[in-house]
């Protein structure tokens, strides 16, 4: 046991310094003010103040929240039954399907995103499937539309995976017991498929909200600038406008939702398995 202990230090090393250590930093930053010198500083709640009560930054907020709901429900509504069919093919064919999803996972999500432009571009091939049908002039780049659609086709995965495992887990002998009990396969699916996959969804939903919230680069890129996010303000105080105490403490606000996020979701997890907290 000691050993394996002295085989973790060098993670615990790893993580102070790569995942604790910034976070550490921008709490700081994100309450205190520069003074006249490099070194002078003062403790103030001043960037916390400036972001509630300025009504633009709660509409990006809101909009952001609402925008990663969205996401989050397209993706379970068309996640669940994409996984439950995997889960009930063939061995075989579960394996080609999973490679099928994951494949496109492994080129990079910026590279991807990217592609979608040229794919919802004026004269792009699905303006001109539309023109086809008397639709052409709709647009398609640019909007919220485009933006909630390279959310859901980059996040999608993260979700159909996570419940495929659960599916997958399942014990295949439970259902055959429904059925010998008189149950038919809708109530067989409420009763027993759906409470013993709610694990994988609540993994998968935490996994597609939480990357959703804080985007930025899919809203810059579909969006065009027009549509901007708290992702995007975030990198505009750091980048643009070299705001970082703001910037510090608008990242602050989003992990304290974050974790507020996950830990309802833990404690769901835990309700509906029947246990208790630790």
């Amino acid at each position: 046991m000691k050993r394996f202990s002295q085989l973790a230090i060098p993670y615990i090393i790893w993580a102070a310094l790569m995942l604790i250590l910034p976070m550490l930093l921008i709490a700081l930053y994100s309450i205190t003010e520069h003074g006249n010198s490099i070194i002078s500083f003062s403790i103030t709640p001043e960037h916390y103040i400036k972001f509630f009560t300025d009504p633009d930054f709660l509409i990006i907020l809101w909009r952001s929240i609402w925008i990663a709901i969205k996401t989050t429900v397209i993706c379970l509504l068309l996640g669940y039954p994409i996984a439950y069919f995997i889960a009930r093919s063939r061995e075989k064919l579960q394996n080609l399907l999973v490679l099928a999803i994951t494949i496109p996972m492994w080129i990079n999500m910026l590279v991807r995103t990217y592609a979608w432009i040229g794919l919802l571009s004026e004269g792009g091939p699905i303006q001109q499937i539309l023109a086809f049908f008397g639709l052409g002039e709709v647009e398609l780049l640019y909007t919220e539309a485009a933006v909630l659609l390279g959310m859901v086709y980059n996040f999608l995965p993260f979700m159909i995976l996570q419940i495929n495992t659960s599916l997958c887990k399942m014990d295949n002998s439970l259902l055959e017991a429904s059925a010998d009990l008189g149950a038919d396969p809708l109530h067989t699916f409420m009763r027993v498929t759906l409470p013993l996959s709610l694990p994988g969804v609540i993994n998968g939903i935490t996994l597609v909200f939480l990357p959703a919230v804080s985007s930025f680069f899919i809203p810059k890129l579909l969006g065009g600038g027009q549509y901007f996010l708290i992702g995007n303000l975030i990198e505009n105080q750091f980048i643009t406008a070299g705001e970082w105490n703001f910037g510090s403490a608008i990242s602050m606000i989003m992990a304290i939702i974050m974790m507020l996020l996950m830990m309802t979701m833990r404690k769901v997890e835990i309700r509906n398995q029947g246990g208790k907290e630790d």
